[in-house]
């Protein structure tokens, strides 16, 4: 049976002055990272500094962009990967309610008789339509997992590559603070493939719908002490979230997704 593994490392972006200022951006703002959001991104670049990529990426969004580029100037390994920009990344988008503070957000929906964040403003996207983009992008990185798994496969006398042969791989800074699940090397003897470590950097409210998608759609094992609010909750920013995703015999219908830590600030 062929089994192989995407370990996928979510980050949202540093802070902009509108976040701080409690405005809505969404996909028609397009701002730059603060002084504080700049020093957030070069903070979570040190705290994954030992984590070698095969893949990262970004929102092409400014504010994503540039906290992508402060993470790999960080990186031991990985300064001079290239970073792929993809629309499906972007921020949920609020319409008429961009460039307003949030609380006019819940004040309109005060007005129709709903409750943020469901309600969609005039030219928003439903959280259905940003699921829909979540799904979408998780299933391209699958295929991504897949292709280059074969790939290697292909190769005459390639060496099959378990988790004893690239141990830089899985230097993680958060054991001490995440989930026992870990990814490791022993016992497992060369079960543990690991296909492709993919760095994705995105925004708060697409993060949370990607999330719930895992979870919802997709059953992703959680931490034994997350809290429903926890799971709910809006990364802080630059928060990092790693998940294990699990393809067997090149399933792409069922993956097995763990999630190691969710919004992992202590690098703040």
């Amino acid at each position: 049976q062929v089994k192989f593994f995407l370990l996928l490392i979510i980050s949202f972006s540093g802070e902009t002055r509108y976040n701080k200022d409690k405005i809505l951006q969404g996909q028609g703002v397009d701002e730059p990272l603060s002084a504080t959001g700049f020093r957030q991104a070069d903070a979570a670049g040190l705290f994954l500094s030992n984590v070698k990529f095969t893949h990262v990426f970004s929102s092409d969004l400014l504010r994503a962009k540039q906290t992508a580029a402060a993470i790999l100037g960080k990186n031991r390994f990985c300064k001079d990967l290239e970073i792929q920009y993809d629309a499906r990344l972007r921020e949920r988008k609020y319409g008429v309610a961009e460039g307003r503070p949030l609380a006019d957000l819940k004040a309109m929906a005060k007005d129709a008789g709903e409750q943020c964040p469901s309600f969609t403003p005039s030219g928003g996207e439903t959280l259905d339509e940003v699921r829909k983009r979540a799904r979408d992008f998780f299933e391209f990185l699958c295929q991504l997992a897949l292709e280059l798994e074969q790939k290697e496969h292909g190769k005459p006398g390639a060496p099959g590559r378990s988790s004893g042969t690239s141990g830089e791989q899985f230097v993680f800074p958060w054991t001490n603070h995440c989930s026992e699940a870990e990814p490791s090397s022993e016992g497992s003897g060369s079960s543990m493939v690991l296909d492709a470590n993919i760095l994705v950097v995105s925004h708060g409210a697409y993060m949370r719908n990607w999330i719930g998608y895992f979870v919802s759609d997709l059953s992703c094992t959680l931490p034994a002490h997350l809290t429903k609010s926890q799971l709910s909750s809006v990364s802080p920013n630059t928060g990092v979230s790693h998940f294990i995703i699990k393809l067997e015999n090149g399933n792409l219908l069922k993956p097995k997704i763990t999630c190691i830590c969710l919004n992992q600030d202590s690098h703040l």
